[in-house]
């Protein structure tokens, strides 16, 4: 069987989700379980949870689906809302929770049929500029949705665009957009923060707290506060070396010949490539870890496989633990964030791009 296998520490998930808490804890913290759960298994992370999160955010009705097939019950929160009118009968019957963030949505509830109220969280666009409604529009959309037979329970949400940056203006502007308007429709339920919101503005708590990027252990923030380091990493790429060469200095590695040796080196070729969504922009010096002790991707990455320098590393051998990301057999934690900066990229493109050959091996939450 091919080595390559992701990880899934469900007791760092569980930490991860009361390490939110506790960075908001007059809020309740929906765990977004979007993108199969950043690709670390959506239902198996929502069983992870089940006794501790209130309730779960996806982006569509076929992940929510996948979570009320597999036995979840709590409340799911349909984070982009509904895409067609005819799927409001199977989100009021399963108590599914809709965000609003359009006209023709108000339009489609308006003239609904529905066996039990909707509840729904308005979406005003406070200055992202990507869904919901003008702060103008709040007050008679949040009138008009208030109106319905077909509306239960109302919750007035946003997005912030800069969270992540501690001097941004514009998420001062968009924090006061949405205060004013909270203080106008007479203090309803909001939900404003994300990731890195929960952990580094609480003015932006409110009633409920959107924890996601977080709940898998990378830092949202570009500088970590003392919460964010507390995160921990929950999946962990792993492969093992699966041949060994020796090479003298002048020899070109990978396609492209893109590294060219300038002494003798020892190099392993690693199971593990862009097939699997480790990223091909992988630059030269990209860190790994062979059984724990750091060294650095060479050349450049290919479908299956990738090479990796083990001229340092005498005992690394044929079937040594290699860590493309996450823990590392000795505890050693090579963060995905150190990862995805070498190639140009996020971590969340990294974590939700882990593709499906992958294996994904859940570590016992007890």
């Amino acid at each position: 069987m091919r080595p390559l296998h992701a990880l899934i520490d469900t007791q760092a998930l569980r930490h991860n989700y009361r390490l939110a808490c506790q960075a908001a804890p007059h809020s309740r913290a929906l765990a977004v379980l979007k993108a199969n759960a950043y690709g670390h298994g959506a239902l198996e992370c929502a069983r992870a949870l089940s006794d501790l999160a209130p309730a779960f955010g996806v982006a569509s009705i076929e992940e929510a689906q996948a979570l009320r097939e597999g036995g979840i019950e709590q409340p799911i929160v349909l984070l982009e809302g509904f895409f067609e009118a005819d799927e409001l009968e199977w989100i009021a019957a399963q108590g599914v929770t809709c965000v609003i963030h359009s006209e023709w949505q108000l339009e489609a509830l308006a003239s609904a049929q529905v066996t039990q109220p909707i509840a729904v969280w308005l979406k005003c666009d406070s200055g992202m500029h990507r869904l919901g409604f003008v702060p103008d529009e709040v007050p008679d959309v949040w009138k008009r949705l208030g109106d319905m037979t077909a509306v239960g329970e109302r919750v007035l949400m946003t997005h912030f665009a800069t969270a992540d940056q501690q001097e941004s203006a514009l998420f001062g502007h968009q924090l006061a957009t949405v205060e004013r308007l909270r203080q106008a429709l007479g203090q309803p339920p909001v939900c404003w923060a994300n990731s890195p919101a929960t952990l580094s503005h609480p003015a932006a708590h409110g009633d409920w707290v959107r924890p996601g990027i977080m709940l898998y252990g990378a830092d949202p923030l570009p500088r970590a506060n003392d919460l964010s380091t507390e995160l921990q990493p929950v999946m962990t790429l792993e492969s093992r070396l699966i041949a060994v060469r020796e090479l003298g200095a002048g020899e070109p590695i990978g396609y492209g010949s893109r590294y060219v040796t300038e002494q003798p080196v020892r190099v392993g070729v690693v199971a593990c490539g862009y097939g699997d969504g480790y990223d091909r922009h992988a630059i030269d010096g990209t860190p790994v870890l062979v059984e724990g002790a750091r060294t650095c991707v060479v050349g450049r990455v290919s479908m299956d496989m990738l090479i990796v320098d083990i001229t340092e590393l005498p005992e690394a051998d044929v079937g040594a633990r290699v860590t493309l990301w996450g823990r590392g057999p000795n505890g050693a934690i090579l963060p995905v964030n150190e990862v995805a900066a070498c190639c140009d990229t996020i971590s969340y493109t990294l974590l939700t791009g882990v593709t499906a050959r992958v294996p994904r091996r859940m570590l016992s939450s007890t």
